[in-house]
């Protein structure tokens, strides 16, 4: 499986294009910015892009869907607590003193536990609200890779100050849902270094 990072944006987003290597088809995760630079990548490794997936709406993660979604002609898809947050990506990265662009609508949404394919490839969606309504992680199990955006970070966890934040929903999320996983699990947040579900069961200081 292709399996890229490119960190974008003034808050260092990680975004991940992942492709079916064989099938030449892939999706991509939390475009915050800098389209041109993840289309370059996209066309170096030749991938037709069905889907555009947002883990979530705050505007450094959304900062690129409309010009990611133009070039390829992906569907859009975001989980619809966080529909809101799409229309308002300008204005609420200037409170931020950032730039972003408002997001279009999506064309479909993601939900607990929907499967999504790219070729011989699959997802699933894992709903993980806490650090916002509609916050969502993607597991791969056939690679033991989890993208769990900003819920879950190296030794740390989603901040929850934010409107729509709640650290009780949050810690619940990761205990309930992402703990369940083994540990093995390869854990490529919305920010930051990787780490491993093992690892933060054992070390973050926010789960304990």
């Amino acid at each position: 499986m292709i399996f890229e990072t490119i960190v974008v944006g003034q808050l260092g987003v990680n975004c991940f294009i992942l492709g079916d290597a064989e099938a030449k088809v892939g999706v991509i995760v939390d475009p915050g910015a800098e389209a041109q630079k993840i289309l370059a990548l996209v066309r170096a490794k030749g991938l037709t892009i069905t889907h555009v997936l947002n883990t979530h709406g705050h505007c450094d993660h959304v900062g690129g869907n409309r010009a990611v979604v133009e070039a390829t002609g992906a569907q859009l898809m975001i989980h619809r607590d966080d529909e809101y947050f799409l229309g308002r990506a300008a204005q609420s990265a200037v409170l931020y003193g950032l730039k972003a662009e408002n997001s279009p609508a999506p064309a479909t949404y993601l939900e607990d536990g929907k499967v999504i394919r790219f070729g011989g490839r699959e997802l699933r969606v894992i709903h993980t609200p806490g650090h916002t309504p509609g916050g969502c992680c993607l597991y791969i199990p056939s690679e033991g890779i989890l993208i769990s955006g900003d819920t879950l970070f190296a030794e740390s966890i989603g901040r929850t100050d934010l409107p729509g934040g709640s650290t009780e929903q949050l810690t619940d999320s990761i205990r309930s849902k992402l703990f369940v996983l083994p540990d093995a699990t390869a854990v490529y947040p919305g920010h930051g270094p990787a780490t491993t579900i093992g690892h933060e069961k054992r070390y973050n200081p926010y789960m304990r």
